[in-house]
């Protein structure tokens, strides 16, 4: 591996691990399944095992403002080793140990070089897609309920 094909990897990182975070539960078990081969004798190593936790979110007054506590989210980590390959870790929303573990499972295989490409195409862009499109189909339903307040002079014609 290169160090440009490292780099590259490195700037998809965030991208590849905020799709599998959001990623349910069920997505993750099918691609599992589909992805089943990609295991064969690699021993899975918990280096820490799914723990459940909470952590604190914050906010901002308008935006760009003052910061404020808003509120606690519950939150599971996990990381595990394929091998002796990368490291793969997960957080995510909720109290799901075995979606984070198989989203920390998808991201140490994506770190590898000879299976990189092929769960881009296979796992990353189909997630992302339908998570796009359920974002813009959100995003349509509260445009479609929008109200448009005015106000009327009165006794000025």
């Amino acid at each position: 591996m290169t160090s440009d094909s490292t780099s590259h990897t490195f700037l998809q990182r965030p991208a590849w691990l905020a799709v599998l975070t959001r990623a349910t539960q069920p997505q993750l078990e099918a691609a599992y399944a589909a992805h089943t081969d990609l295991l064969a004798g690699q021993p899975l190593q918990q280096v820490r095992p799914p723990e459940v936790g909470m952590l604190m979110l914050r906010g901002r007054v308008g935006g760009t403002g003052n910061a404020f506590n808003l509120g606690e989210a519950t939150v599971v980590r996990c990381a595990v080793r394929l091998g002796h390959g990368p490291l793969g870790v997960a957080y995510t929303l909720g109290r799901n140990k075995r979606q984070a573990e198989l989203a920390a499972l998808f991201d140490a295989l994506l770190q590898d070089p000879l299976q990189h490409d092929a769960l881009q195409r296979t796992l990353i862009a189909p997630l992302a897609q339908s998570q796009a499109a359920a974002r813009a189909r959100r995003q349509q339903d509260v445009a479609d309920s929008k109200v448009e307040f005015f106000t009327f002079v009165r006794g000025e014609a």
